[in-house]
């Protein structure tokens, strides 16, 4: 595979107020092994700084700039994961992003992400022990007569040579059927959880300080799948308040963020910060560079 490429510990571990395709433009090639982000989705959500509102052809153009950047500081076994939705009134958005990215990268794997989800117990089967229907996650009814709830978002899991080898198990299930275990001849109890990943929001009964965050299980799932080792280094374009840089702590690997409004990353830095003092780790030091 060749010599891996390393960046200075001066780069790592820190978030940047920087434009992330101009940030992008200053790292070394092949330096990222694993980019994981949820950009803007152009549905004018209320970002305190970026106005989510450019025309299509605007936004698809600036997220192919993404794309090609991105590529170029990607390691050749890396992966990027790319979290994009939609709106019930459009929902060809994050289908645009991805044919746009596709003219850079493979797609090689399209994971959908269930936000909530109702099952009956009569589908589930007796065998089963559901007592009750189910109904779980994160819910927003939308008031409309013509469209449903929007209740999934894709991860576009894209990689340069849809070659890339990942640790499925690390983030594997149980086998329900446990006499597939012996017929089989597998050694333990856990199995490929597939390309269907439920993962509900915390409960924050408190305002937002961001409009559109993911739940840390998010890129925690991503980062795992592709393979953790300590040398691991993960990149967040549009880090916003934190949740990936959270992740990475968690899994004790390198990360770095980038967003261009000062007051996300300065929540971000906090919240880095409180992680780390409770899991007993050093605190942050000169967290935050910004341009200018």
């Amino acid at each position: 595979m060749g010599r891996r490429k390393v960046l200075n510990d001066k780069f790592l571990n820190k978030l940047y107020v920087k434009d992330c395709v101009q940030f992008m433009k200053e790292l070394p090639a092949e330096s990222i092994d694993i980019i994981v982000t949820s950009p803007p989705y152009n549905i004018g959500k209320d970002y305190s700084v970026y106005k989510d509102d450019k025309t299509r052809l605007e936004y698809l153009t600036w997220m192919e700039q993404v794309a090609i950047e991105s590529k170029r500081v990607l390691k050749k076994d890396g992966s990027f994961f790319l979290n994009v939705g939609g709106k019930p009134s459009d929902l060809a958005i994050p289908y645009d992003v991805e044919n746009r990215f596709r003219k850079h990268y493979i797609l090689q794997n399209d994971i959908i992400w269930v936000k909530s989800i109702a099952i009956t117990k009569d589908d589930v089967g007796k065998s089963n022990g559901l007592k009750n229907d189910v109904m779980v996650g994160h819910y927003k009814p939308i008031q409309s007569r013509r469209f449903l709830n929007n209740c999934h978002e894709n991860i576009f899991h894209f990689t340069k040579s849809g070659e890339t080898e990942l640790d499925k198990l690390s983030v594997g299930v149980p086998y329900q059927d446990k006499t597939n275990i012996e017929r089989w001849g597998i050694k333990k109890d856990v199995r490929d959880r597939g390309d269907i990943w439920f993962i509900p929001y915390e409960t924050i009964q408190e305002s937002r300080p961001h409009p559109a965050t993911f739940p840390e299980k998010l890129p925690y799932m991503c980062i795992k799948l592709h393979g953790v080792r300590k040398d691991l280094v993960v990149y967040d374009p549009f880090i916003g308040i934190g949740t990936t840089a959270l992740a990475c702590t968690e899994l004790g690997v390198k990360y770095i963020g980038t967003d261009i409004d000062e007051s996300y990353v300065r929540i971000a830095e906090e919240r880095i910060r409180s992680q780390k003092h409770q899991m007993k780790l050093q605190p942050l030091e000169t967290a935050i560079e910004i341009e200018g």
